[in-house]
């Protein structure tokens, strides 16, 4: 199976910066598409940032200009920098890889088990 494993959380003041981490492991053949959703307490999950293999990476509106996403390939990470932190920012964040287990095989959404961060005002 895969596991994905966040670390970086805690607590920040606003203005603050944070950079989360996530890294991939277990039976892995390729990785697509990695990325970071938020859920904030009484509000639904919500896309924080994704990045693909190839290509451009995708942000909320909420982040841009503020928050990098980025990976590391051999590593099988992902790292997410958190710039210019505002209070709205606390959430707990969860990592997200949609991995092929084997060539023959489709490939399958993961999560981590999220982590949490708060941003005191």
């Amino acid at each position: 199976q895969v596991q994905l494993v966040e670390s970086g959380g805690g607590l920040v003041q606003s203005g603050g910066s944070l950079r989360l981490s996530c890294a991939a492991s277990g039976t892995i053949f390729s990785i697509e598409t990695m990325g970071w959703y938020r859920q904030a307490p009484w509000k639904e999950r919500e896309l924080v940032a994704t990045i693909p293999v190839a290509g451009s990476t995708n942000y909320a509106d909420s982040v841009k200009g503020r928050f990098t996403i980025s990976r590391d390939n051999a590593k099988k990470t992902v790292y997410l920098q958190m710039n210019s932190l505002r209070p709205e920012d606390t959430a707990v964040y969860y990592c997200h890889a949609v991995v092929q287990i084997s060539s023959y095989r489709l490939p399958n959404t993961y999560w981590g088990q999220g982590t949490q961060f708060t941003v005191s005002s």
